[in-house]
């Protein structure tokens, strides 16, 4: 993964900060629920109005903390198999809000049906490559491989949108382009990582 080496550095920022919240009676499904809540309120506030800037910077504070919450269940004694459930679940409502935000934009204030045809795709491939991987572990597999996951998509289309809303030109859109180029390679590799294990589990012992 594109940000495996960021993650032990990461992990020990984030450590105390999660003990922090379990004494206060924070749960890990009450920082999900929030992250995700502003999330969505930032992302469908701010990007239709134009404010590209203010939503993305208000959308990567609940995004990062929205990353607490794996830290704060294992501070709590270890994640659950709801929590796991919740957590993937709305980490798409997520992203139906960012790329909703920016679509509506396009479509809206910034004139570009051609754009907002492109966030629509990038919304279709980030579900897909998300869906892949989902009904590959339901059948036994692994499915990890891909140059898109989910945090890489996120800093891509919020570092976008955030400098054009500083007012460098065509930055969202070129974001745009190489999301739609990165997912649209990310489930042709978890289609084909998915072939190749299961072409194993056929083989004869």
């Amino acid at each position: 993964m594109l940000l495996s080496g960021l993650r032990p550095g990461l992990a020990k920022v984030i450590a105390p900060i999660a003990r922090g919240l379990v004494r206060i009676g924070v749960t890990a499904d009450m920082v999900t629920i929030v992250g995700t809540v502003g999330v969505a309120a930032a992302a469908l506030f701010f990007y239709p109005r134009g404010e590209l800037f203010r939503g993305s910077l208000v959308v990567t504070l609940f995004v990062v903390f929205d990353m607490l919450d794996g830290a704060v269940a294992r501070a709590r004694g270890g994640s659950s198999t709801w929590g796991a459930f919740l957590d993937s679940t709305l980490d798409r409502v997520g992203d139906v809000a960012v790329f909703g935000g920016l679509l509506w934009w396009f479509v809206a204030g910034g004139r570009s049906p051609m754009y907002a045809a492109l966030c629509l795709f990038c919304m279709g491939t980030a579900f897909l490559t998300s869906y892949i991987k989902a009904r590959a572990e339901g059948l036994g597999m692994t499915c990890d491989v891909g140059i898109a996951e989910r945090a890489v998509r996120m800093i891509v289309i919020l570092t976008g949108a955030g400098l054009t809303g500083l007012g460098v030109p065509y930055a969202v859109q070129v974001a745009l382009w190489l999301l739609a180029a990165a997912t649209a390679v990310t489930v042709g590799q978890r289609i084909v990582e998915v072939y190749r294990q299961a072409a194993q589990q056929r083989k004869p012992a």
